[in-house]
């Protein structure tokens, strides 16, 4: 007998994952009959016509096939060909055989010094772990924390559904608490304390508190007044923090700058709350989601404790060796006087400057459209605002409508969570830029007419 439905677990049936959900899928198919789709769902870069950084991909090809070196001889600069020589002898056996289980140490000691430099403050190799990209680490630490139905992990609202689908998984709860949209998506020490004591009087047994710096989806970025404020909390209620970081280099303001959690934890001395930081090879002006890395680093996990984080990791042997080698080149980017720093330089400065400009021409085009109020995107990848909708309709009503009008794919903001009595959607700034000045035209038209 063939596999059915009902023999399938409740927690596979109940996670939801509203990135790649039924609006994307109508958005399949709607291609597939030759409709042109814009697809603002997903933080995905190169899908949207990002190229890949010239570093990156010659650190790669060198790496996955070695004999380039000597088969294409001046066709690759000398610090490209230092660097993969460096990560193979690292690796010892190159990419396509296992690595240690928490990732090859050459490269682990390079995203410590990454972190060195970034935060001034020591690393230890051993707790960084090299991960199929951000979501595997999390997912790795979700599972470490939910130990039964009643553990519950606070997750901001709205939140990036990576979160609630695999709470949901791991038949853990979710302590949701919310982002004040009013301002800048920043936090309050009351919110935090009112959703923890809620989720007690609920019967949850609360484990720790996810934040995401910058936002993603409400492109917020917090301060390090805000960011100690969580720390003390964490303290005061013997929580864990996970610090999803993988927007650190998306940051548009100039009054904003990205402050590490790592960094305040140890600038304030604490000891007793566990940290764990992610980032990623997929997200900052990278853009290298197909390639899958990333990793995590944690503080103040006692021995015992991370002997299991290690066993859990050890169950996948090791994350990809591709993207581990991205990772490589994630964090040991080419330095001034290296032959490869001015292309570099020149390719990030213009991805970011690019961001920066859709970033401020897709809020203040959602602006002047009346019944849409979209807060300043001051960093990652995405806007998530606000709409006044006819009685009776939904936000998912709203974007399905959005799809097939106009080919704009967004995702609704129920998918990741709203204050009860408002609708948003979330939308990239990843389109090139002539297609956000689209975006804004069609919506500007359809917001107008939805009834």
């Amino acid at each position: 007998m063939t596999i059915r439905l009902t023999d399938l677990g409740k927690a596979v049936l109940d996670t939801e994952y509203a990135v790649r959900g039924p609006i994307v899928a109508r958005a399949a198919e709607l291609e597939k009959q030759g409709r042109e789709i814009i697809y603002c769902n997903i933080g995905n870069p190169q899908s949207l016509g990002q190229k890949a950084l010239t570093w990156n991909r010659q650190i790669l090809a060198l790496c996955e096939y070695p004999a380039l070196m000597d088969l294409a001889p001046g066709a690759f600069p000398a610090d490209a060909i230092a660097t993969a020589r460096a990560i193979l002898a690292g690796t010892k056996h190159g990419l396509g055989a296992y690595s240690e289980s928490r990732g090859v140490c050459f490269i682990r000691e390079a995203v410590a010094e990454f972190i060195l430099e970034r935060d001034h403050i020591g690393v230890d190799p051993d707790a960084i772990f090299l991960t199929d990209g951000a979501s595997k680490g999390v997912q790795t630490i979700l599972r470490l924390l939910i130990g039964g139905p009643q553990d519950g992990i606070m997750v901001p609202i709205p939140q990036y559904p990576l979160y609630s689908a695999t709470i949901t998984l791991y038949e853990g709860r979710m302590a949701p608490y919310y982002l004040d949209e009013a301002n800048g998506w920043k936090l309050s020490r009351a919110m935090l304390e009112a959703s923890l004591a809620q989720a007690k009087a609920e019967g949850t047994r609360v484990k720790a508190i996810c934040v995401i710096n910058p936002g993603n989806p409400t492109g917020g970025v917090l301060d390090e007044a805000n960011i100690a404020m969580i720390i003390d909390f964490a303290k005061a209620h013997g929580l864990s923090i996970l610090a999803d970081e993988v927007y650190q280099e998306n940051i548009y303001l100039p009054a904003d700058a990205f402050v590490s959690f790592a960094r305040v934890l140890h600038q304030m001395e604490v000891k007793e709350v566990s940290l764990f930081s992610f980032h990623s090879c997929s997200k900052g002006f990278l853009g290298e989601c197909g390639v899958r890395g990333g990793y995590f680093e944690f503080r103040n996990v006692p021995d015992d404790v991370a002997a299991q984080i290690l066993k859990l990791q050890s169950v996948n042997l090791c994350a990809n060796l591709p993207g581990q080698a991205a990772t490589f080149a994630m964090v040991r980017p080419p330095k001034p006087g290296m032959p490869s720093y001015a292309t570099y330089a020149a390719e990030k400065g213009a991805i970011l400057d690019t961001l920066k400009q859709r970033a401020i021409l897709l809020a203040e085009g959602l602006n002047r459209i009346g019944g849409i109020t979209c807060n300043v995107i001051a960093g990652a990848m995405y806007a998530f605002p606000s709409i006044a909708l006819p009685p009776g309709r939904t936000d998912s009503d709203y974007a399905m409508a959005l799809l097939e009008q106009t080919g704009i794919c967004v995702v609704p903001g129920s998918g990741f969570g709203q204050v009860e009595g408002t609708a948003h959607f979330r939308t990239t700034i990843l389109p090139p830029t002539e297609k956000i000045q689209q975006v804004v035209k069609d919506l500007a038209e359809f917001h107008r007419t939805f009834k």
